[in-house]
């Protein structure tokens, strides 16, 4: 027979072992549950995506502007220079438009990068779609490697009247070391 210490020990153990399957699954969801926050309030810049058929059925709103800021950065380490050829741009609202931004490996090896959109202001995130970009896939740069990088957006007609500039940022991060990583596990078949 087990004594009322022992029971309040199991106990505890029972409770502690709950709290912790309670903290991995939270863990867990965290990154699901963040990015539909994101998606539903704009939070964090990210930007949607849109089939080109898809937005070249919007309505073009002729009669505003609104000015579109490219802004580019590198991750500190990354040793790249990464620039838009455009600075700012006036569009309309629902017309399909196209940016270019340049990249080169300034290192002596092969680099993977992956880059990262955010839009300010963040309710501009929601109106901002992308039919082509480079921030789709990870960019491979070999050594002394400069290209230039497509980007294809449109502004839907809904954005609030009261935004007049909208900037597009993207940082590059350096993503070699995961890129390896996943194609070696790949080629193991896991």
């Amino acid at each position: 027979m087990k004594s009322g210490e022992d029971q309040k020990n199991q106990k505890l153990i029972w409770k502690l072992g709950l709290v912790i399957v309670g903290m991995f699954g939270f863990g867990f969801l965290m990154v699901p549950i963040y990015d539909v926050f994101c998606d539903i309030t704009g939070l964090n810049g990210k930007t949607g995506t849109v089939e080109t058929a898809e937005a070249r059925g919007f309505t073009v709103d002729y009669d505003r502007l609104v000015t579109v800021e490219f802004v580019a950065s590198t991750n500190q380490g990354l040793n790249w220079e990464f620039k838009p050829q455009v600075v700012r741009m006036k569009v309309h609202p629902g017309e399909l438009y196209d940016a270019t931004y340049l990249v080169s490996n300034k290192t002596s090896r092969i680099v993977t990068g992956q880059a990262v959109p955010s839009v300010m202001p963040n309710v501009a995130s929601r109106y901002f779609k992308k039919t082509e970009c480079f921030c789709f896939i990870e960019q491979v740069l070999k050594p002394g490697e400069t290209r230039e990088m497509p980007l294809r957006f449109v502004i839907e007609p809904e954005l609030p009247e009261n935004v007049k500039t909208v900037s597009l940022g993207y940082t590059f991060f350096d993503v070699t070391n995961s890129a390896k990583n996943q194609a070696e596990k790949n080629n193991q078949g896991g």
